[in-house]
């Protein structure tokens, strides 16, 4: 496993995680992306999303031993793919650009990107560890 390419995946996942964030929430004041899911996309939601991004960052300064941290990684990513799939089985992408615009392309992106970066972990998780 490269641990040039595990380095660079958590940096991507922790950039990811917190531009997101602070883009499309526009430093927390989008009160659409509050609004169309309170409970998971609250301002703390938000903020534990940016939390989560910094513990990816984080972990891309460890070297070696990394497995059951990717897979925590892995588990939390399902978490919101599953949230990001209800959402969209129960609400209106369309509604949503009507309401905002960055809100509607974060809620359409924001399962796809933890998808991604899940099966990275999943990878991760996967690959031979060298012993120490």
């Amino acid at each position: 496993m490269s641990g040039t390419l595990v380095r660079n995946g958590l940096v991507a996942a922790g950039i990811m995680n917190i531009s997101g964030v602070l883009v499309f929430s526009r430093g927390f004041t989008n009160t659409a992306i509050n609004s169309a899911d309170p409970v998971v996309m609250s301002n703390f939601g938000l903020l534990m999303i940016v939390v989560w991004g910094l513990a990816y960052l984080g972990a891309a300064t460890v070297t070696s031993g990394i497995k059951w941290l990717a897979a925590a990684f892995a588990l939390e990513k399902l978490v919101y793919v599953v949230a990001w799939v209800w959402w969209l089985s129960e609400n209106s992408l369309a509604r949503l650009y009507e309401q905002d615009l960055f809100a509607g392309i974060f809620y359409s992106i924001y399962g796809l990107n933890d998808l991604v970066f899940m099966a990275f972990f999943v990878w991760v998780f996967f690959q031979r560890q060298p012993r120490t």
